[in-house]
């Protein structure tokens, strides 16, 4: 196998080869068809997380065929199409796995983070983590819903059942939930960069109502607001769009400081949350539904290979929608 791995914080991957690996109890090997490029995996790059296992190779939105399976594995068969999210491994036996909490456990792994990801041509994974993706779909555009759809899905429903929803940086994750809020019912308003025109077309071309600079102000106030932009500048400005009672969610592993803000902005029982991992059965709601909101992903194609420069893309903002690798 091949992947391109991170031997050191801030430098580039390094294209490697390895020893096919057989996995162990409880795990599969997957030969990974495509692999999205998520925000998170420039934040793991630049060291932005906390103790990252390194040398490690990045990379958690995998689709690919199971093509070993290790004892106690059961419910999957060889060929079959699954998908490998973020939240890679949990112990199951902390007071969070106990009660429901499972994305909050103690002792978790991380795809791509704490445990090797899908910026490879094969993958070990966690058979517990792995969902069934059918036949359904192309392997490419299937691969963001694996972490921008789940986290996504997750951060929407914790935004509540307004009406009215304002998606602050419109990026792979807020391109996926415009679609399922729209199919809600939901009236979407899109915020990005000040002055950057082209990513409010591609916000008003998904149905958002309105688009406009996370500096601007809606022409109505929010039920609720979700950020997925890691800029915590943001945070004072969403609570400000937002009517009594309302929410606003920070959707993203990794903010930057968040500024001091009046409490008046906080006040009226406004309230502030923030997502965290997912759980499986987010995979399983989420991904249930996605044959039925007809979800569409943009996404630009790279090369295994090419990986460093997806994340340097990525980091620019030159692409709408998500990157994803294909080996």
């Amino acid at each position: 196998m091949h992947g391109m791995v991170l031997k050191s914080l801030g430098t580039p991957l390094e294209w490697t080869e390895f020893q096919d690996q057989q996995p162990g109890p409880h795990e599969i090997r997957v030969r990974v068809v495509a692999c999205g490029v998520c925000r998170t995996d420039l934040h793991v790059v630049d060291g932005e997380l906390p103790d990252p296992k390194v040398p490690i190779i990045p990379g958690h939105e995998i689709v690919g065929r199971v093509d070993a399976i290790g004892a106690g594995v059961t419910g999957l068969q060889i060929g079959e199409r699954v998908g490998i999210p973020w939240l890679g491994h949990t112990c199951g036996v902390c007071h969070y796995c106990e009660s429901g909490h499972e994305n909050l456990c103690d002792h978790p792994l991380f795809t791509g983070y704490t445990r090797n990801g899908g910026f490879a041509t094969a993958a070990i994974a966690d058979a517990r983590y792995a969902f069934p993706l059918g036949e359904v779909g192309d392997d490419a555009a299937l691969a963001p819903l694996l972490c921008a759809g789940l986290i996504g899905w997750r951060s929407l429903v914790m935004a509540g059942e307004g009406k009215t929803l304002g998606l602050y940086g419109f990026g792979a994750a807020a391109h996926i939930v415009a679609q399922v809020a729209r199919w809600q019912g939901r009236s979407v308003f899109g915020f990005t960069q000040p002055g950057d025109v082209g990513t409010q077309a591609f916000a008003r071309g998904l149905g958002a109502i309105w688009a406009g600079g996370s500096d601007e102000t809606p022409p109505e106030l929010l039920d609720a607001a979700i950020i997925y932009a890691p800029v915590g500048n943001l945070v004072p400005l969403a609570l400000a769009a937002v009517r009594k009672g309302g929410r606003v969610v920070c959707a993203g592993i990794h903010m930057s400081d968040i500024p001091r803000f009046p409490y008046r902005l906080l006040w009226e029982e406004r309230q502030l949350l923030s997502v965290a991992n997912l759980t499986r059965q987010d995979g399983v709601d989420f991904l249930r539904r996605v044959p039925e909101i007809g979800i569409e992903t943009k996404i630009t194609r790279y090369p295994l290979m090419q990986a460093n420069q997806a994340l340097a893309d990525l980091r620019a903002g030159r692409f709408d929608g998500a990157a994803v690798l294909i080996p």
